[in-house]
């Protein structure tokens, strides 16, 4: 394999609440480095904090020197690179059996593909782990298909509750949250996918450190990522060299981009003597750039009925779509937001129905979305706290919970669209339905470079909860190099 990452072909997919963008790094003048730069020049300093885990916004990811950022990760990732997992054959495969998922407690007859759970080291010193959730191909597959990492955003949401149980995962949480049945629609027909819940204080991961907690942020979260990899690796290593995507949705606008600049800089410099074959990333929901998003967020809700006329003037007048204000201009700002009264409506999916709690428990009125329940998070927190559950899951038995301190912003369609727009990228390929079984399922439009711009038609917050069918076809097409298809033309 070619000691340099100027000869990879990248892929980044993104697909927000009903939207989708690609960047392909075929042009032969322009190198993985420098589209991946390109791609994150619009992610300005992100401000707020998040309680639990810090969400400190790391600016050195757009430096322009790469040098720089590869001598950081060797002085930082290659000291502890094998200092989690023990290094002797017979300890790494005895670490990957004891992960084997023998059956998830509720889990339904007919499982075809093989699972496993647990906790990887990736800082022995101060005692932090990740908890991966893995599930391969169907057994006769597994060996031909490629490696999926999928991250949740947040930052501090759950890879295995969201990710795993409500979107791309084999299992969906019925509503007794004791049993499971079956997600045809799950990602791991295409692919063998690994749930990761990062960084340590998200779902099952930990630390024996407590100051972690509040000293995360996107860098040692980047960094901790490839540590798990690496160390991942070692106890599969029929995955060394296998075709490897990262996906994810929401914050991992910030962690999937920054994870790949990792990879790509220590596959260039060799520093962990493990090459990572990185082929492309997938970004769902991304919050990419504040300025955007806070603008998209406010027009979207103003076009789409949600926001009135008054509201809408003050608050874009106020706010300036920025979270770095001062403190007079910070008053003004939440002074407007407070009198936008939206009601109880779903902001990830404005078109959903909504989850009432009610003395019989979670419930809801019926719905136009065939499949899609939005009390989903309520079955899948009480399952995931069973002990039993946590246990076949090889997990440390804790206090579960999907999210960490506070949810992140929304992401609607107009703030990718001002964000790819923002890249000054030329059209190439024109504007044109795509479709899944001779329905249109989204839009497409292509740019230079091979940047794509993907919407899913009727997508919330999370496309593939409330769109599977449309979600998977898109993943296959984005495995295969490919736009999705118009079966139409």
């Amino acid at each position: 394999m070619a000691n340099t990452i100027a000869f990879w072909h990248l892929q980044v997919l993104v697909f927000v609440a009903a939207m989708a963008a690609a960047l392909h790094a075929a042009d032969a003048r322009s190198t993985l480095e420098a589209q991946l730069w390109r791609f994150m020049r619009s992610r300005r300093s992100s401000g707020g904090h998040r309680s639990g885990t810090s969400t400190s916004r790391s600016t050195t990811i757009v430096a322009d020197d790469m040098a720089v950022v590869a001598s950081r990760l060797k002085g930082r990732i290659m000291t502890t690179l094998h200092s989690g997992d023990s290094s002797g054959d017979d300890d790494l495969r005895r670490l990957r059996e004891a992960g084997k998922i023998a059956a998830l407690p509720g889990q339904p007859g007919g499982v075809a593909f093989d699972q496993y759970g647990g906790h990887v080291t990736v800082d022995a010193d101060r005692g932090r782990a990740l908890f991966y959730y893995f599930v391969e191909a169907p057994r006769h597959e597994a060996a031909s298909k490629p490696l999926l990492l999928w991250l949740n955003g947040g930052p501090g949401c759950s890879s295995l509750g969201y990710g795993a149980m409500e979107e791309i995962g084999p299992f969906r949480v019925n509503n007794d949250s004791k049993t499971l049945s079956t997600n045809k629609h799950a990602w791991n027909n295409v692919a063998n996918v690994i749930f990761l819940e990062s960084p340590a204080g998200v779902g099952f991961s930990y630390s024996n450190t407590s100051s972690d907690y509040e000293s995360s942020g996107d860098e040692k979260t980047a960094d901790d990522a490839y540590l798990f990899l690496i160390n991942w690796l070692e106890r599969f290593p029929e995955y060394k060299g296998r075709p490897f995507y990262i996906s994810g949705e929401s914050y991992a606008g910030h962690y999937a981009p920054q994870l790949a600049v990792n990879i790509l800089l220590l596959n260039a410099y060799n520093n962990s003597k493990t090459i990572i074959n990185l082929q492309g990333i997938l970004v769902g929901n991304p919050l990419l750039d504040d300025y955007w998003n806070s603008k998209g967020l406010i027009d979207y809700f103003w076009s789409h009925g949600v926001m009135s006329d008054e509201v809408f003037e003050n608050v874009s007048r106020s706010c300036g779509y920025s979270n770095n204000l001062d403190t007079d201009s910070a008053s003004s700002c939440t002074d407007a937001w407070h009198a936008f009264d939206k009601g109880e409506i779903d902001p990830y999916n404005i078109y959903a129905p909504v989850c009432v709690d009610t003395p019989q428990g979670p419930n809801y009125p019926s719905s136009y979305l065939p499949g899609y329940d939005p009390c989903s998070d309520s079955y899948t927190s009480g399952y995931l706290n069973h002990p039993e559950v946590q246990s076949s899951f090889h997990a440390r038995p804790t206090n579960w919970s999907l999210c960490v301190g506070d949810f992140d912003a929304i992401c609607p369609l107009p703030a990718t669209r001002y964000t790819i727009h923002d890249l000054g990228l030329q059209i190439t390929t024109p504007w044109r339905p795509w479709t899944a079984h001779n329905e249109v399922g989204g839009y497409v439009q292509q740019y230079t470079g091979g940047f794509t711009f993907l919407s899913v038609r009727g997508a919330g917050h999370a496309v593939a909860s409330s769109q599977p069918e449309r979600a998977l076809v898109l993943l296959n097409s984005f495995l295969k190099g490919e736009l999705p298809p118009n079966e139409v033309e």
